[in-house]
């Protein structure tokens, strides 16, 4: 069927929504938005579904949640008696339609005699990870498109052991979503069903969230010592992070100053110009009120509370916006310096890592004696890891991140936890304070051990129904290009994770990676700087990441800016 007569289908079918057909019908003389809308079919990938919210076989509304969901409760009634009395726990973030699509979501598995624990009102994507494995649940859908502008919506799904579902696990749910040819076909429960499957989320899963948080804690004393005299400003940006990041900062001993006018449940985010909490214009407000009241850091998270922001002070007064990539060597430092410090460090300590993520990681986890592991971008890379470790006991899980703001500590979790990370965080500035040092010196005596590396990566953003075939394309070029240097850096290795090799730049020699398949490709340069391309998997964006070392931060600008204009030479 072509977009045309599919529109017509959805347009003059009695069961679509009055306001799905008025929406519709307002386009009906733009044969570009009704082929967008109806040219494709919104794609569920191993991140789940992400699109622009309205109507069409390739937006995010109600018919593509409840067909997706279809697809999810086909797949549960494969794994035996018992997957579905295990139940599915589902939650959503503050996003136009989420608590809409989650209930929809909820009947779909109700109609199919499947439990459900739904939230009664906003949780963060941590939260629904431990949730699943608190409850034992078969299942978990989070309601998100995380750090997106407003436009968007998404569907997530988590495995049992509250990680993104497998690929395999995906490959086999999407297939039977690909079955479902009719949209609008009703799936409504039963009053009988809807009260015997859906049920609320207990609010004793809360409660021992919070517990296990309050175990990760690793300077209860500096925290005593400085928390109370501590000002630090938070901002949930409109999100699900509002309560559990004050919840969990209270109980340790630190009260945040939060954006009183962030903290409304604004699905139109009115007050950023998107909700990420990396740029530090999503921090604006913060930083304002910091300056006014006098603040040493500034919190931020996005709409699902899985990535977060930090701002802090840095030699002339002025609060600098930390990269994700910064946040992360602070945390990694932190962590490993206090476990050594009180002898809890495991022999067979491990941190996880994305490959795009900065390359300092490699030389502070060599110095601190662990191993380093990296992984493909995406956090069930991470929890695949740490599911592995638990089950063989050949390593010690002590912490993952990636440059994109996102960090977890602890095995609760499955997937990036902002809530955990902003206690870490806040327990940090209070131990450098106990030693009367601030967060940024340590920054720079960092640098100054393992020398400067600067971390940056450049979005260029694609649009239209072939995005992600024009994206691959770029990166599929890439790979039919030898490249020795990029100015004044030689390449010493070319990785193309599509087919798991790597080759050696003056030798030709192959071998293999050893990573899950994925389109991108990664050239690793002479003193351990990289860059890698590759399309992102949640938004139509080209991304080129660069992690350059250099003496100092000069020497490393101007290595940048070299390489990136041998980089689009080479794109173009």
């Amino acid at each position: 069927m072509d977009f045309s007569a599919a529109y017509e289908s959805w347009l003059n079918d009695n069961r679509l929504s009055g306001e799905a057909k008025a929406e519709l019908e307002s386009v009906k003389d733009n044969t570009k938005e009704i082929e967008y809308r109806f040219g494709a079919e919104l794609e569920f990938g191993t991140a789940g579904m992400r699109g622009i919210i309205g109507y069409g076989t390739n937006m995010m509304n109600v018919y593509t949640v409840k067909r997706a969901t279809r697809g999810l409760a086909e797949f549960i009634k494969t794994l035996g008696e018992g997957a579905s009395d295990r139940g599915v726990a589902i939650s959503y973030d503050t996003r136009l339609k989420s608590d809409e699509f989650a209930l929809a979501a909820a009947e779909v598995l109700a109609a199919n005699d499947i439990k459900v624990y739904l939230y009664s009102d906003v949780h963060p994507v941590p939260m629904l990870s431990f949730a699943v494995r608190r409850l034992k649940a078969v299942a978990g859908i989070m309601i998100t498109a995380s750090h997106n502008p407003k436009q968007y919506n998404g569907y997530k799904v988590y495995g049992e052991d509250g990680a993104q579902m497998s690929p395999e696990d995906t490959a086999t749910v999407v297939g039977f979503i690909d079955a479902v040819d009719d949209y609008l076909e009703v799936t409504s429960p039963t009053d009988v069903q809807r009260k015997k499957f859906i049920k609320k989320m207990p609010a004793s899963v809360d409660k021992s969230y919070y517990k296990e948080l309050k175990k990760l804690t690793l300077s209860k004393r500096a925290v005593k010592e400085c928390g109370k005299d501590l000002k630090l400003v938070y901002t949930p940006v409109h999100g699900s992070g509002y309560i559990p990041v004050t919840t969990i900062l209270k109980k340790i001993g630190i009260k945040a100053t939060v954006v009183e006018a962030q903290t409304k449940k604004d699905p139109e985010f009115s007050t950023v110009e998107v909700p990420n909490p990396e740029f530090k214009e999503t921090l604006s407000m913060g930083i304002a009120l910091a300056q006014k009241i006098g603040a040493t850091v500034v919190f931020g998270t996005d709409p699902d509370s899985d990535r977060l922001g930090v701002a802090v002070k840095n030699f002339d007064g002025e609060f600098e916006a930390l990269s994700g990539n910064q946040v992360g060597i602070l945390l990694l430092d932190y962590i490993l310096t206090r476990l050594k410090e009180e002898q809890a460090l495991p022999q067979n300590a491990a941190v996880v890592k994305s490959f795009v993520t900065t390359g300092m990681a490699k030389a502070m986890c060599k110095q601190f004696g662990v191993e380093l592991f990296e992984v493909p971008v995406g956090f069930k890379f991470i929890g695949e890891k740490i599911k592995l470790w638990e089950r063989d006991l050949s390593h010690t899980f002590v912490f993952g991140f990636e440059e994109s703001c996102g960090y977890l500590r602890g095995t609760h979790a499955r997937d990036k936890d902002a809530v955990v990370a902003s206690m870490l965080c806040a327990e940090m500035v209070c131990y450098y304070a106990s030693v009367n040092k601030t967060v940024y010196q340590r920054l720079m005596e960092i640098y100054e051990t393992y020398g400067y590396v600067l971390d940056c990566n450049v979005s260029i953003p694609f649009s239209g129904l072939n995005a992600m075939s024009e994206m691959n394309a770029v990166v599929d070029g890439l790979k039919t290009k030898p490249v020795k240097n990029f100015d004044i850096y030689d390449v010493v290795t070319m990785r193309d994770y599509s087919k798991n090799v790597k080759v050696d730049v003056q030798t030709g020699t192959t071998s293999e990676i050893g990573s899950p398949l994925t389109n991108c490709v990664y050239y690793e340069l002479e003193n351990g700087s990289f860059i890698c391309v590759r399309p992102s998997g949640t938004e139509p964006k080209l991304k080129i990441y660069y992690s350059v070392k250099a003496h100092n931060k000069a020497d490393a600008e101007d290595a940048l800016e070299k390489m990136k204009d041998a980089v689009n030479k080479l794109i173009k």
